[in-house]
Parts: C-alpha cells; sequence; structure tokens
C-alpha cells in the first residue's frame, strides 16, 4: 500500500480523533451525499482495505486488514466499535484487499479477495468464501470454498472485487492501469482448478486530476484515480467503484451486461475526508454505503447517491 497519508503517524490519537470531528462539522462535504457515521478506534483496526455489510446482523459491518496482518474477520458496528473478530482456519492473508457479501441458495456469505499485488509479482492470487457467523461470539471460521484464479496475461495489482450472485459472477477491477479493467470469474469452483480471469470491459470517466494537481504533486497525482474498492447493489442495479479521489456509480440497464454498464460515464463525488481510502461497501438495504480506510482512527462515512 502506498503511505502517503503521514498525518496518521505524526499524529497523536486522540489529537487524530479531534481533528477528523472537526474537519466533518466546519469543511464543507457534499452533503447529502457524505455523512460522518462513526470512528474506528480500536488498536486491531489501523489498515482496513475491505468493508462489507452483514446480511445476518443488523447495522453491523465486516472489516479485514490487509497484508502483513493475520487472517482474521472483523464484526464492527456501523458507528465504527469492534464486536467480535474470527480467525479463518485455511486461508493465508497475502493481501486482502476487499470483501463482498451476497446470498446463494439461500445462505448468506463473505467473498475475502486476496489480490493484492503492489510488485506486479503473484502468479496466482486466491478468493475464500465463507459462510457469515450466525453469532457475534469471536472464534474461528472456515472457507466454505476457495477460487485460486491467474490473470490472463501476467500478474497485476487489484484491490477491487464485488459479487453478482445471481449470475454466478464474481467481478474484479484492476487498480492502476488505465482506463481500469473489469474481469469476471466463476463464483463457483466445484473441481478445485485454478481458473482464468477473463477480461469484460473497461470503465470509462474515471476522474483524473488537473495539470496544476500533476505540476504541484506528481506523486500523489498518480494515485488519484486508481480503483481501490467495489461493490455492487443489493438490486445488482449499480456498481459502486471507489479511487483515492472519486466515488463513482456505474448503473445497469435492463438487458445490459455489467461490461454495458460500465461502458457508460458513471455518477461521480469526491471522496469526503479519508486517509487512504480503501474500503466500500453498500448497506443491507442499498439505500447508501459505508467507507472507511487505512488509519486509526479511520473515520466511518455513510454515503447517499443521487436517486
Amino acid at each position: 500500500m502506498p503511505r502517503f497519508f503521514a498525518i496518521r503517524r505524526a499524529l497523536p490519537l486522540t489529537c487524530l480523533a479531534t481533528l477528523l470531528v472537526c474537519i466533518a462539522a466546519c469543511s464543507a462535504p457534499s452533503l447529502p451525499f457524505a455523512r460522518l457515521a462513526g470512528l474506528i478506534t480500536h488498536r486491531e483496526l489501523d489498515e482496513i482495505s475491505g468493508l462489507a455489510a452483514s446480511h445476518v446482523h443488523e447495522d453491523v459491518l465486516w472489516v479485514h486488514n490487509d497484508s502483513g496482518n493475520p487472517a482474521r474477520l472483523y464484526a464492527i458496528s456501523t458507528r465504527g466499535r469492534l464486536l467480535a473478530r474470527f480467525d479463518v482456519v485455511g486461508a493465508k492473508n497475502i493481501d486482502w484487499e476487499d470483501i463482498a457479501s451476497f446470498n446463494l441458495n439461500g445462505k448468506h456469505y463473505l467473498l475475502l479477495a486476496d489480490i493484492g499485488d503492489n510488485g506486479g509479482q503473484r502468479r496466482d492470487f486466491a478468493l475464500h468464501v465463507i459462510e457469515e457467523p450466525a453469532q457475534l461470539t469471536s472464534g474461528v471460521v472456515r472457507p466454505a470454498w476457495s477460487i485460486r484464479a491467474h490473470w490472463p496475461d501476467g500478474p497485476r495489482d487489484c484491490e477491487a472485487v464485488a459479487v453478482d450472485a445471481a449470475t454466478g459472477q464474481v467481478l474484479l477491477i484492476s487498480k492502476k492501469r488505465f482506463p481500469p479493467e473489469l474481469f469476471s470469474l466463476p463464483l463457483s469452483n466445484p473441481h478445485g482448478q485454478v481458473q482464468e480471469a477473463r477480461r469484460i470491459g473497461r470503465l470509462e470517466g474515471v476522474p483524473q486530476v488537473s495539470a496544476a494537481m500533476r505540476d504541484k504533486d506528481p506523486a500523489l497525482a498518480a494515485l488519484f484515480s486508481q480503483v481501490t474498492a467495489a461493490d455492487m447493489s443489493p438490486d445488482r442495479k449499480t456498481l459502486a467503484v471507489l479511487t483515492y479521489g472519486s466515488v463513482l456509480f456505474y448503473r445497469r440497464q435492463e438487458g445490459e451486461t455489467w461490461a454495458d454498464a460500465v461502458s457508460h460515464p458513471p455518477e461521480t463525488h469526491d471522496v469526503p475526508w479519508i486517509p487512504q481510502a480503501e474500503a466500500l461497501g453498500w448497506s443491507a438495504g442499498g439505500a447508501g454505503l459505508y467507507a472507511s480506510g487505512e488509519s486509526r482512527p479511520a473515520p466511518l462515512y455513510y454515503l447517499v447517491p443521487q436517486q
């Protein structure tokens, strides 16, 4: 992960928490699109790179940290309070970068995406599907199944996945290539074979930084449009995509594929004040999304797109 938000290391925890509240209260965010829902302050949650809403427990979110951390899943409240932790037995956290929640055959599942590859060296990657815990009591969970896959033309960094359970599809979006590429994988893997991700499209209309920003801070400008998370709305009509600078909403019209949907210009918004924004997930009801990032404390925002 790029570590360009030095403020999180430089300020004491209490000072940064105060700063976050002041920024939320005193700045001019693009409300009603964004509002501060809470703060994630627990010491174990300082590198959140994935977020998904529970479909079993009301007002609960599932989050995880990225590489260098245990293979562990956390349940938090929609205000940011830690509720439970689960060690994922049978899966390694090489570089977990996203999580998605979905329903299939009457059961509720979470898909953990071990897909990060900052150095562009991984020969394959893994997706682990876990049945959502019925009780918020800390313990262990095991994958119901795993999907191992590789890219069609060599390694690439990826941090964004979404699941369309109705079509049996996992969607993945590349991070550093422009325009970002959209890939598809089968959600099921009955024979345990290594799958090849299939490129099905490219994302249209991802906002870029201004020429002035590129001149002022080329390193930050290069990161601005990189895709860091994605999630599909419960009604399967909208794919939400997060970059370091923007939140994008791709609407799928009747009869369109997801490749068709991302070929149209999206609804776009500026990212609210989130240091290293890398986590995005629709609420269980689909009215809005929660977003957070890699910091401690991490602001937890609730985002409401246009209807």
